[in-house]
């Protein structure tokens, strides 16, 4: 039976070997072996696996049996990224762009009133955007924003990115998001925006956007075309459990 180990063994064992993930091996080098670790650090093997077992399950290394311990890939920690329109088309080497643009102050009514957790008769600015990519129609994009947080007109600057004016211009910031995506096809009045036939596929991905302080400062319904838009995502399987397959 192993003797009890002082924490502050194990705790500058787990510190050694996460300063080597960051600063001396890249993914898929191999850790030093398990004998010469608990050597080094006067532990025993068994304290050595235990902390090598819980950076598996971080997902900061991997074990090839007969083989060893490596480092893993770096992992994306989110699902998808929360990025602007503009943002998005930037990181995939697009220009950015806007057609049709339209703005006008409505009644939020009761779907977009409790997305944005409003009086159904507040007002509301709504705004209609065909964004391009490369100067092609990408996406068909319906925005409305609380009235109240968003006074006056939006102007000329629509035809760029949306979230960079909120926070330009009314110190609104996008913090997070609540996102569900659908496959869909477009109707005749959407497919023509998009410069595509009736009842093409299409993705429609609805976004209620909040600030820091928790307020929905948007909510929008956006149609991306399924021929030239799509989600890429990288996900990882977690370790099983000891004694589990």
């Amino acid at each position: 039976m192993e003797l009890e180990v002082p924490a502050a063994r194990s705790f500058h064992l787990r510190r050694h070997l996460a300063d080597l993930l960051v600063s001396d091996l890249a993914p898929h080098d191999r850790l030093p072996a398990e004998r010469s670790l608990a050597e080094e650090f006067s532990v025993s093997r068994l304290t050595v696996r235990r902390v090598i077992d819980q950076l598996e399950r971080e997902g900061r290394v991997y074990r090839v049996q007969g083989s060893g311990t490596f480092v893993s890939e770096p992992r994306i920690r989110k699902s998808v990224e929360l990025t602007s329109f503009t943002e998005d088309m930037r990181s995939r080497g697009l220009r950015p762009g806007s057609l049709e643009v339209s703005c006008e102050r409505v009644p939020a009514g009761a779907e977009i009133g409790a997305a944005l957790r409003i009086s159904p008769s507040a007002q509301v600015l709504r705004l209609r955007r065909v964004r391009t990519a490369d100067d092609e129609p990408m996406c068909l994009e319906h925005s409305h924003l609380p009235g109240e947080l968003v006074p006056g007109d939006l102007g000329p600057e629509l035809h760029g990115s949306l979230y960079e004016l909120l926070s330009s211009r009314y110190g609104l910031t996008v913090h997070r998001a609540e996102q569900t995506i659908k496959a869909t096809v477009l109707d005749p009045d959407d497919a023509r925006a998009l410069d595509v036939p009736p009842f093409s596929p299409a993705f429609l991905v609805q976004r209620t956007a909040f600030d820091a302080r928790g307020r929905a400062i948007e909510r929008a319904d956006s149609l991306y075309r399924a021929d030239r838009y799509s989600y890429r995502l990288t996900i990882y399987r977690e370790p099983e459990p000891d004694g589990l397959s």
